[in-house]
This record gives C-alpha cells, sequence and structure tokens, in this order.
C-alpha cells in the first residue's frame, strides 16, 4: 500500500506492506521509492490506502510535532548482506540532534575501516526518516549527501537539534557546501 502526505519538508511518500515501511521519502512519485526496495520485497500492486495506514503516517507527523522517537516505533523491513542489514540497524541507534561522521557510523557498525561501506548504506537506504541516514555527516562537519536533497537534510537536523534543545549540528555555511546525492 501506498499513500502520500504533505509535510513541512514537501509531500512525503510511503511504501509499506502489512504495516512495515518498504520504502518511504520526500517524494510525491512512488516511483522514486520502487527501485530502493530489494526484488525479493517489491509489492506485486500498490494501492492508495491511507487508512490502512494511519499507524506509519501519524508517527510521521508526531516526529514533525517534536516527539522525535515516533519514528522508532515503526517496523521497517530492507534487505541487502549482512554489512548493509547491520548499518541500518545501526541508524536507527543515532540519537536525534546528535548527528555522526561517516567514520563514527563505520566503527558504530563494527567495522571502522568500512567507511566507503557504511556510506553506501545511506545511499542505498529506502526507509528515508524512519532509517534515519539524515544523521550521517563528513568528517569537516558539512552535509555530505541525502537522496531527498540537502535542504530537506538541514532541515531535518536542525528541527531535531531544536526539539532536543541542542545547537543546530551543522553551520549554515557548511550546510550548503556540498552536492553530492547519497546519504
Amino acid at each position: 500500500m501506498t499513500t502520500t502526505f504533505p509535510t513541512p519538508d514537501g509531500p512525503f511518500t510511503i511504501i509499506e506492506r502489512e504495516g512495515v515501511v518498504l520504502a518511504s521519502g520526500w517524494t510525491a512519485d512512488t516511483a522514486d521509492l520502487t527501485g530502493q526496495i530489494h526484488a525479493s520485497l517489491k509489492p506485486v500492486s500498490m494501492s492508495a490506502a491511507p487508512a490502512e495506514l494511519r499507524r506509519i503516517t501519524d508517527a510521521v507527523e508526531a516526529y514533525y510535532d517534536g516527539d522525535l522517537a515516533a519514528i522508532l516505533e515503526v517496523p521497517v523491513h530492507q534487505f541487502s548482506g549482512p554489512f548493509r542489514t547491520r548499518a541500518w540497524e545501526v541508524l536507527r541507534e543515532v540519537p536525534a540532534g546528535e548527528p555522526v561522521t561517516y567514520a563514527q557510523y563505520a566503527a558504530l557498525t563494527g567495522r571502522a575501516t568500512a567507511v566507503r561501506a557504511a556510506a553506501a548504506a545511506c545511499a542505498r537506504n529506502a526507509a528515508a526518516l524512519f532509517v534515519p541516514c539524515h544523521r550521517v555527516v563528513r568528517t569537516d562537519g558539512t552535509l555530505g549527501g541525502f537522496r531527498w536533497g540537502l535542504e530537506v537534510k538541514r532541515r531535518l537536523l536542525d528541527r531535531e537539534a531544536a526539539a532536543r534543545g541542542l545547537a543546530p549540528a551543522v553551520s549554515p555555511a557548511a550546510s550548503g557546501a556540498q552536492t553530492a546525492l547519497f546519504g
């Protein structure tokens, strides 16, 4: 099932099956999401079913209202090899408002030298927001990349820092400096 609804960062689309998020992101076009879903998990058909998605959409709305942990209550299913699967689990443990660098993220996965693999896990994350890859930044403090745009990534990080009473994690000067499209 799929639904798209407005958020402060633009339209947000969710693809789910049986209450479990398969893919999500800031787009109104489900085609932007289906390519990220592992072939073994892709739904045969998708239909709009907002009533059946209410628990998931409620979590997104709660997140935007300041309940940053609400998104972690929603189950997610992604499929890959052992490292990437572990890396996605670790992303859900990174505290809101406290982004980590790609090197720190690699270390949290248990493979400190696997920085590129950690970055690739961010790039292949199909369940944006629920698996918060936006919480990973470059070692120099710049944003790095984000499939849904650096402005969305900056606003998410700023929103999380503000909700927790923390200073913005990324300076405005640093946030606009990068244009890569992963993470």
